[in-house]
C-alpha cells in the first residue's frame, strides 16, 4: 500500500518525498559510488532561502539548531563528515551538495498517518541516543501518530535507522524561493537510493 503524507499549506515550503525498500537488511546493503557532483553548487541565496523557510513557523535556525545541511557543510570542510551507514550517506551526501536538509527515517518504527506542518508551541523530541531533546516549536516537522519523526534540523532518535532497517521514508525539505532546486534535488537522491532497492513515490 503506498505511503501518504499530508503537507499542511506553507508559504515557502516545497517537499521532496519518497520512500525507499531496501533489498535486504541496511546491514547488508551496500552503499553506491559517492562522488562530488560538478553541476550543484550553494551559495548565500540557498543558505538565506532555507534559514527564512525555517523561520516562518517561528523557529530560530542558529547554533546547534541550525539546518543539518550547514552542519554537514563544516563538517566536511573541517574533514569530519559523517558517515553512518549506506542510506543515510546516501541522504547526507545529497544535502551537502545541494543545500538542502533532508530527513530520513525508519518506516517500520514510525505509525501513520504522516504529516508534515509547523509543530505548536511547547514540541519536544529526543534526537540521539544520550536522551538530549530539542525544542522544535514553531519548526517545520514531519510527524506520524507520536509526534516529530524528522525536521530539516535534526531527525527524532525513536525512528532512525539501524542494522535492521528494511524500509526508509525521506523527505527533502525545499523552499518555493528556489525554484526546481527541490525536484532536481529530489531525482537525484531518488537515483542514488535506487542501488539501495526499489524506490516509490509518495501519495498526499
Amino acid at each position: 500500500m503506498p505511503i501518504a503524507v499530508a503537507v499542511a499549506p506553507h508559504p515557502l515550503l516545497e517537499v521532496g518525498a519518497f520512500v525507499t525498500r531496501l533489498a535486504g537488511p541496511l546491514a547488508e546493503v551496500a552503499a553506491p559510488p559517492l562522488a562530488p557532483p560538478d553541476d550543484w553548487r550553494v551559495d548565500d541565496d540557498v543558505r538565506a532561502a532555507v534559514r527564512a523557510l525555517l523561520r516562518h513557523g517561528g523557529y530560530k535556525p542558529s547554533g546547534r539548531g541550525k539546518p543539518a545541511s550547514e552542519y554537514l557543510v563544516a563538517a566536511h570542510a573541517d574533514g569530519r563528515f559523517p558517515q553512518v551507514n549506506p542510506v543515510v550517506d546516501v541522504c547526507n551526501h545529497v544535502s551537502l551538495w545541494t543545500g538542502l536538509p533532508i530527513s530520513v527515517i525508519d518506516l517500520d518504527l514510525a505509525r501513520p498517518p504522516f504529516t508534515i506542518g509547523v509543530c505548536p508551541p511547547a514540541t519536544t523530541y529526543v534526537f540521539n541516543p544520550s536522551g538530549q531533546t530539542i525544542d522544535a516549536a514553531g519548526l517545520l516537522a514531519l510527524a506520524d501518530a507520536d509526534g516529530p519523526c524528522g525536521t530539516p534540523v535534526k531527525d527524532a532518535q525513536r525512528t532512525k535507522t539501524h542494522p535492521g532497517t528494511r524500509a526508509t521514508l525521506s523527505i527533502v525539505w525545499g523552499s518555493t524561493a528556489l525554484p526546481g532546486r527541490t525536484a532536481r534535488a529530489t531525482a537525484w537522491y531518488r537515483a542514488l537510493a535506487a542501488a539501495l532497492g526499489a524506490v516509490d513515490d509518495v501519495s498526499a
